[in-house]
């Protein structure tokens, strides 16, 4: 063999050698598994998460321009005094964002742990899961309430600060601190409805926070309303003026419903009297469309306009009477549309119910205006407190269908022809300012409480259409105030910057 031939030899079995290496390592994990892997230096950085200015939809009104210059300073700064107020009354401890520790020893209670008002509460789940060592100290810290442990369990165990703010467990005995830790007792110190504490638990170099909630227990308020359509639904009108289109409404419902029950709310100039079985009328105020009583608690909920009238607040001599669902509906269907309203053969009440009862989460349940839904969702930024949250209406917008009801789709907004529990009504407070028009901004000042979803399988008609000189000179002044007003209204209560109406 010559020297050229061996050369070549030695370099095929090195090559040989080196691709053999490379392969058995693919296949092969290293020695000791993952403990031997690099290990990132620094935890990846945190998304910022401060609040940031929110982006106006393109041709939204900005609503400072709505407000008069030589007023804008004063009402800038009530807004900021009264926000502030607001958020200290619906904001706790319980919006904190909690990160937990990776690799963390400790086992503590991350959802679930609520405590009653001044009441000692075991607080389940703690516990510490570390290496062996001659000696373990964990230290437990709240901000409203006291720490407690059974401290006579052993005499290897030490515990300091029982019945105070800041609780120290430290034992040679695992299993003993363990046993102390399982005692360990929670006490709020102030009566609060709900509200919420932090609680600190560290060991060594390992501290976790965990969120105790703080809540006093509220009591099942529910109405047997039997099982007849008529015992469980209230169909409430407003009405102004048209009395000849009511009394074609008040037909149709008695051709198909002629037991259940309906409010009649009439702000008319010069009202007429309703007499007819099952049908309770109330004089409001000549053109008010609000009652004087509109800051009364109430239990009806209005049909019309829900923004403008709560038919609670109407109908006193009948408060007494406890009923679940009310069905809305209204002498001025939406879209500025002057029809009347009228029931059909497709104006079946029934499939509302079954919805509402087969889905106790859905607060509001729309049906569709002669064939037409009118639903809208609302996509809302609050943005920062003092610029403002920017709020788009979007006609026909939805969400997902609603699981076993295809016909069915959740929304923000419906119709204002629907059916609605009446205590979920009173989630949504009724505007006083508001006299003339206030469907959409009901279901504004509902956004996040009200769950509504629209039925497209439940109509109701129109009446032909009439002209009314008397009815169309209040119905739709032709001046702006009004539409100016609810610009600087929406400034002010909703803390907005802009809004669009699509």
């Amino acid at each position: 063999m010559t020297w050229r031939s061996l050369i070549k030899l030695l370099l095929s079995c090195s090559i040989l050698l080196t691709v053999s290496y490379l392969v058995y390592n693919s296949h092969v994990p290293l020695q000791g598994g993952s403990e031997n892997l690099p290990r990132p230096r620094a935890a990846p950085e945190q998304p910022h998460l401060d609040p940031q200015p929110c982006m106006c939809q393109p041709d939204s009104v900005q609503l400072k321009d709505k407000i008069p210059k030589n007023q804008f300073d004063k009402v800038f700064q009530r807004r900021k005094d009264e926000l502030s107020k607001q958020k200290k009354r619906t904001s706790s401890e319980l919006s904190k964002l909690l990160l937990a520790p990776a690799n963390s020893p400790l086992q503590y209670p991350i959802q679930g742990f609520t405590a009653r008002p001044l009441r000692i509460s075991p607080i389940p789940g703690l516990a510490l899961y570390a290496e062996q060592r001659s000696s373990y100290k964990v230290i437990l810290k709240v901000a409203k309430g006291r720490l407690s442990t059974e401290a006579s369990l052993s005499k290897k165990v030490t515990v300091k600060g029982n019945q105070g703010p800041e609780l120290t467990v430290e034992s040679s005995s695992l299993p003993l601190l363990n046993a102390a830790l399982a005692s360990v007792s929670y006490q709020s110190t102030m009566y609060h409805v709900h509200t919420g504490d932090l609680a600190s638990f560290s060991y060594d170099n390992y501290e976790a926070t965990f969120p105790i909630v703080i809540k006093q227990p509220q009591m099942p308020v529910m109405f047997d309303t039997g099982t007849d359509i008529k015992s469980k639904v209230t169909i409430t009108i407003k009405t102004f003026l048209r009395y000849n289109n009511l009394k074609v409404l008040l037909s149709s419902i008695r051709r198909f419903y002629p037991t259940v029950p309906v409010i009649v709310a009439d702000d008319s100039i010069e009202p007429e009297k309703i007499q007819e079985e099952n049908v309770q009328q109330y004089i409001m105020p000549p053109a008010q469309v609000t009652p004087a009583a509109r800051s009364r608690p109430g239990q009806f909920h209005l049909l019309s306009r829900p923004g403008q009238f709560p038919p609670a607040q109407v109908t006193p001599a009948d408060r007494s009477r406890p009923g679940q669902f009310h069905l809305l509906r209204d002498m001025e269907p939406p879209k500025d549309k002057d029809d009347d309203f009228v029931f059909t053969e497709d104006t079946k009440i029934e499939k509302f119910l079954n919805v509402m009862e087969a889905v106790p989460e859905l607060d509001v349940v729309g049906g569709s205006v002669q064939g037409n839904q009118f639903f809208f969702s609302l996509e809302y930024d609050e943005g920062v407190p003092d610029d403002g949250g920017c709020l788009y209406r979007k006609s026909m917008g939805s969400f997902q269908t609603l699981q076993g009801y295809p016909q069915c789709t959740l929304a923000n907004g419906v119709v204002n022809f629907f059916l609605a529990r009446t205590d979920s009504v009173q989630k949504s407070r009724f505007d006083p300012l508001l006299k003339r028009v206030a469907h959409s901004e009901w279901f504004m000042d509902g956004l996040g409480s009200l769950m509504v979803a629209s039925c497209s399988d439940v109509t109701i008609g129109h009446q032909p259409r009439k002209k009314n000189a008397e009815y169309e000179k209040y119905r739709r002044p032709t001046d702006l105030s009004d539409a100016v007003f609810k610009y600087q209204l929406h400034f002010f209560k909703n803390n907005l910057k802009c809004i669009k109406f699509g």
